[in-house]
């Protein structure tokens, strides 16, 4: 690999600048009229405006990003996390132009994009799933009911082609049960373009605990431990750590070997994350993202590993050069997401940072594309960064996150800053394995 394609903005964009540059890889940084002074556009090797900012017009559109790579004369394209990182359609299109696409073969992709296909595939590879219809659920109303008795209720609709926590409901009584079906696949024909649903247990008070996987195209794959991302609000993730408080070693050891053996049977190349929900001791297979995480840093924090340079190398052909035995787990590590939002009524809070100030010192990670002057734009997801911290403890690391978050001096645009340095204080969130319930149902309903 000679020359990459950023086909993303923000703090991945200029992550995936970073590791290679590190590598002595050149690269394009393709961007939107509203972001033209991105770091990572500053300090990309070349870099193409693709659009005006909407972002259909520019981060989701295919032609113009493939069009830049062309130009460019590179010879493959990351998509970072968001926008087409998960298309199929656009992985396809990457390589039938002659560009190395680095993520997942498209067929991998659509196949986890189908969460009821995922799931087949998952159950037949032995991974435990959540109690549910097997299957997509048909307009007979007598046999739903019967499932759904069979299931258990309360239960959950979901749209096969959902994600980030949209296209669900839940459903705690019979009498709400066929309305609930028919509103979500209304909902879900309209947001995903497929009005296909399923129907599963809903767990009242799970964990989200999720396994980070890496495999080459030779057939090779590793795991690389757990995280708990449990502390949410409207099923987006607000705080993640690694590994998750209370999981032993030998729960790892056997979930993540499940997942490895999943990623050979499916034949699955480049970074993944298998997401499951975690109550009783037992885990249940939720979904699969087939790309890098925002939280991947945790992650790199505990084992030492570059994860975006092993997805280059992967994506070069290269085999992986650890073997399970290779990944080790020390301390502990945590990540505050930042967002540029109110951090009660949590309304964005685009506009210009005036004073923009880092903390430091041993284990302090900041993954950020925000500086002094720099204008949020109002079109795109509120994240302006992440700040990490990892310890020898949990305790540790929580101690070196509260000292961490009273140092950054953010101002010109509001945060969740505040938000952050209350849940670190939490006493709930301080013992450790708290539910995907709690930032809502407990903590905020006090703040």
């Amino acid at each position: 690999m000679q020359k990459l394609v950023i086909a993303n903005r923000g703090e991945i964009a200029l992550r995936i600048l970073r590791a290679c540059r590190e590598m002595g890889i050149k690269t394009v940084a393709v961007y939107s009229a509203a972001d033209r002074d991105l770091k990572h556009v500053l300090l990309a090797d070349e870099s193409v405006c693709i659009g005006p900012a909407a972002s259909k017009d520019s981060y989701l559109n295919m032609p113009a990003i493939i069009s830049a790579a062309e130009v460019a004369g590179a010879d493959a394209i990351h998509p970072g996390y968001g926008f087409l990182s998960e298309n199929a359609d656009f992985a396809e299109r990457v390589e039938k132009s002659g560009f190395t696409f680095v993520g997942p073969r498209a067929e991998t992709i659509r196949m986890m994009g189908d969460k009821v296909e995922a799931i087949r595939a998952m159950q037949a590879a032995g991974v435990p799933c959540v109690p549910g219809s097997g299957g997509p659920l048909d307009d007979d109303a007598a046999k739903n009911i019967k499932i759904a008795e069979k299931i258990g209720y309360p239960v959950i609709i979901k749209a096969s082609g959902g994600g980030g926590g949209r296209g669900m409901r839940v459903v705690r009584s019979e009498g709400e049960l066929i309305s609930s079906i028919e509103t979500t696949k209304s909902e879900a024909g309209a947001a995903f373009g497929n009005p296909e649903v399923y129907m599963e247990k809903f767990l009242e008070t799970p964990r989200h605990v999720e396994i980070q996987v890496m495999a080459d195209e030779h057939g090779n794959a590793v795991h690389l431990g757990e995280r708990d991302c449990s502390m949410q609000r409207r099923h987006q993730k607000v705080i993640e750590e690694a590994p998750a408080p209370g999981i032993t070693e030998q729960q790892r050891a056997e979930i993540g070997e499940v997942c490895v053996a999943a990623c050979k049977r499916i034949n699955y190349r480049g970074a993944g994350t298998f997401e499951f929900l975690y109550q009783d001791g037992r885990f249940y297979f939720i979904e699969m993202n087939t790309r890098i995480q925002v939280e991947h840093p945790v992650t790199e924090m505990i084992t030492g590993v570059d994860l975006v340079n092993a997805q280059l190398r992967v994506a070069s052909g290269e085999r992986l050069p650890w073997k399970q035995e290779d990944i080790k787990i020390r301390g502990h590590a945590i990540e505050c997401r930042i967002n540029a939002e109110h951090p009660r009524t949590f309304l964005p809070s685009p506009g210009k940072v005036t004073r923009f100030h880092v903390p430091g010192g041993p284990g302090v990670r900041i993954d950020s594309h925000v500086y002094r002057d720099y204008v949020v734009p109002p079109y795109y997801d509120a994240m302006i960064g992440k700040l990490i911290c990892h310890g020898d403890t949990r305790d540790a690391a929580l101690a070196r996150m509260r000292t961490a978050l009273d140092e950054v001096v953010l101002e010109g645009i509001q945060s969740n800053i505040p938000l952050h340095r209350e849940i670190l204080l939490d006493r709930g969130f301080s013992n450790g394995g708290v539910t995907i319930h709690y930032l809502e149902q407990e903590l905020l309903s006090k703040l």
